[in-house]
């Protein structure tokens, strides 16, 4: 067996074994904070209804995620066969509900009660020469508001 598939197979289950604990890991972190800034409120909605005196800011988040070995070794594949990258999937699931969350821990720091006008703006950071994303960014903003 030449060296190279053992350091090839080496490195894709490590990836498989580290990529998967840390995602798990994040997850766990998101489920507390999303349960901890439930009562900041978020709308896409443009136009507030009539609240009364209410004052502005602009708030947002942001996120650089990047991808595991085993990930990417997986989506290759399923580029060759087609069909659903769920291995990207979970990597966007991740950096969006991570920039929100940014986004709400900043309005709630601010002493808002919701965020209005949420734009959700994502893009790949990292492309290797095969076109593969390694990297993406999430960037998450809005208008925070409270009452005076």
């Amino acid at each position: 067996m030449p060296i190279d598939l053992i350091v090839f197979l080496v490195l894709l289950a490590s990836g498989y074994i580290f990529g998967q604990a840390a995602e798990k890991r994040h997850y766990k972190s998101i489920f507390e904070r999303e349960k901890a800034l439930h009562g900041i409120l978020c709308s896409s909605e443009r136009h507030l209804p009539e609240m009364g005196n209410v004052e502005g800011t602009l708030v947002s988040g942001s996120v650089v995620i990047s991808i595991d070995y085993f990930k990417r070794f997986v989506a290759g594949l399923r580029n060759l066969f087609g069909g659903r990258i769920s291995a990207y999937e979970s990597l966007l699931d991740r950096a969006r509900r991570e920039a929100i969350l940014r986004m709400k821990a900043e309005a709630g720091a601010y002493g808002a009660s919701s965020v209005w006008n949420i734009r959700l703006e994502t893009s790949s950071i990292y492309k290797n020469t095969q076109g593969s994303i390694g990297s993406v960014e999430v960037l998450a903003y809005g208008t925070a508001i409270k009452f005076r």
